[in-house]
């Protein structure tokens, strides 16, 4: 993951935009910094090769749009829209999301790192090759959504909502803490460790009907 600008492959190509994104707009090697997106409407854009920068994105939406080979870094999401938008080759870093609704969108090949996720919604979205780094995730919303080879290294997991999720190769074991809220019963289809299973028992018991005394 690239940790400066710099880093980034096509670093040497990116043009500073001062103009704000626009709906239907095409972007490539565009880098969007410092600026602060107030109840935007930005649908239906397309952003290739493209970075973001200490940007704050407030009760906009981003509907339908896509964006590949994307960095983004320190951005903050409060109560956005990007519902039904795609994601390919993207890197969040040290990002904040607050009630950020990405239901139905398709991330294939994301990695977030250093990230806080709180009351995001990713129901009915597919999560392929989507990695969760040294995060802190809280009440966030799987409902109904398609996680395929999803990990989360390093990463606090508060208030997890797995209602009718479907889970495939989909590894636990590197999460500090895990608490599921709803639906427990989504879990099939992933790894933990013996610690997790183990704090997990009661949460496991009470979704079976099971009491357990001494």
């Amino acid at each position: 993951m690239a940790r400066e600008l710099a880093d980034l492959p096509y670093a040497r190509h990116l043009e500073r935009s001062e103009a704000l994104p626009r709906t239907g707009g095409e972007y490539d090697c565009a880098h969007f910094d410092g600026q602060h997106l107030d109840e935007e409407i930005v649908q239906q854009a397309r952003f290739t090769e493209t970075a973001f920068t200490s940007l704050t994105v407030d009760r906009g939406s981003l509907r339908h749009s896509h964006f590949n080979d994307v960095w983004l870094h320190n951005v903050r999401w409060i109560g956005t829209d990007a519902g039904d938008t795609s994601w390919r080759d993207a890197e969040f870093a040290d990002g904040a999301m607050s009630g950020l609704d990405l239901g139905g969108s398709d991330l294939r090949r994301v990695r977030f790192e250093g990230c806080k996720l709180d009351s995001v919604n990713f129901r009915t979205a597919t999560l392929q090759q989507v990695s969760f780094v040294d995060c802190v995730l809280r009440h966030v919303d799987f409902g109904d959504a398609k996680l395929t080879e999803v990990s989360f290294d390093g990463s606090t997991i508060d208030r997890l909502i797995l209602n009718r999720a479907r889970l495939t190769k989909v590894d636990f074991r590197g999460a500090l803490e895990i608490d599921i809220a709803e639906g427990v019963e989504g879990m099939k289809g992933a790894t933990v460790n013996p610690r997790q299973l183990l704090s997990l028992a009661p949460t496991f018991a009470a979704a079976l009907g099971i009491t357990v005394k001494n």
